[in-house]
């Protein structure tokens, strides 16, 4: 099991720590309140759970972060595919990513990033694609897919569009489109 413990320094109190583990059942319920307010809407939380009831889901990849052993954020990685001339190659999609309103802009979210990225790369994953802000995802490595010849299946701003190589070279050769299984577009 992933378990981090990690300070809080930006609008926390300094005693106070955020930890982050993989989900357990007794974290499912809460999931749910976090993505549901962050996201105000249940939509990303009914693709948590669909996803977590599928053959994909990878419960490592499901990470919380607690405060005082309340859940305030998540972040889920799953598996689909970049459909090449030669054949499928495996990735995995980051998503969804949040946190509890109440505690946003507390660094929360990062933590959950490179806590998941770590659980990634321990799990011998190579390439992560994400649709997301732009100026947040490159901090942690992230660029436009399209300068890897990587192709979004829907419309998308070229520049939220983003791949990360988990292993220098995963992307050598590599041009396609991206699939996401069929629950990605309810």
């Amino acid at each position: 099991m992933l378990h981090y413990q990690l300070p809080i320094t930006n609008y926390q109190l300094p005693n106070f720590m955020i930890s982050i583990a993989s989900e357990t059942e007794e974290d499912i319920a809460a999931i749910r309140e976090v993505v549901t307010a962050a996201f105000n809407r249940p939509n990303e939380a009914e693709l948590v759970e669909t996803i977590r009831n599928s053959p994909n889901f990878i419960p490592e990849l499901s990470l919380v972060a607690k405060e005082q052993g309340k859940v305030v954020g998540h972040i889920l990685f799953s598996p689909i595919a970049i459909e090449t001339k030669q054949g499928n190659v495996e990735a995995i999609a980051l998503a969804p990513l949040c946190v509890t309103p109440t505690h946003q802009r507390q660094s929360i979210g990062a933590q959950l990033v490179q806590a998941g990225l770590t659980k990634c790369r321990e799990l011998d994953h190579n390439i992560i694609i994400l649709v997301g802000h732009p100026h947040y995802y490159p901090r942690f490595g992230f660029q436009k897919a399209s300068k890897f010849g990587i192709q979004a299946p829907f419309t998308v701003p070229d520049e939220a569009f983003m791949v990360l190589e988990l292993k220098p070279g995963a992307l050598k050769n590599i041009r396609g489109i991206v699939r996401y299984p069929a629950y990605f577009e309810t």
